[in-house]
């Protein structure tokens, strides 16, 4: 398989996983993981566009600063739902922004370093939405177990 098609593929892949993992948020999960799956979506959606609509230096830019704004929503997020995988997502968020500012400060072309990092790094970020997902749901059942077995004081 050539480089290209490698990359394709990884994109296509990558895609196919933040559909799949956003979707089993948005119907597991609880307000955070919600509100998670909708910044993460929005901002892949809207840096995807940009990479195709908007000049390569402005998208340089305005990547940038997305990159920063989806770690403030997770660090705001985090501060309000005090939940784990927010944390874990902050702080890859925060290497996402440290890389797009590395290689925007010294004006270096993406390079296979960058895009192995980039993926690897987005990967990580769908895991922790996942893992929230997944500790949501389990106490949402626990919780609906215990009222369904609490048994009913006699009258």
């Amino acid at each position: 398989m050539s480089t290209e098609t490698t990359y394709i593929v990884i994109w296509v892949l990558l895609w196919a996983l933040l559909v799949v993992v956003t979707a089993f948020a948005f119907t597991r999960g609880g307000a955070p993981e919600r509100l998670g799956a909708v910044l993460i979506l929005a901002i892949t959606i809207a840096s995807s566009l940009g990479d195709v609509f908007l000049p390569d230096q402005i998208f340089l830019v305005a990547r940038l600063i997305a990159e920063g704004a989806l770690a403030l929503g997770f660090l705001l997020m985090a501060i309000r739902y005090t939940s784990l995988w927010l944390g874990g997502a902050m702080l890859l968020q925060a290497i996402q922004f440290s890389l797009q500012a590395y290689y925007f400060v010294l004006g270096r072309a993406h390079d296979a370093l960058y895009v192995t990092i980039n993926n690897i790094d987005f990967l990580g970020i769908l895991a922790c939405l996942t893992a929230g997902t997944l500790a949501a749901s389990r106490r949402r059942r626990r919780a609906e177990a215990e009222v369904t077995s609490t048994p009913t004081a006699a009258v």
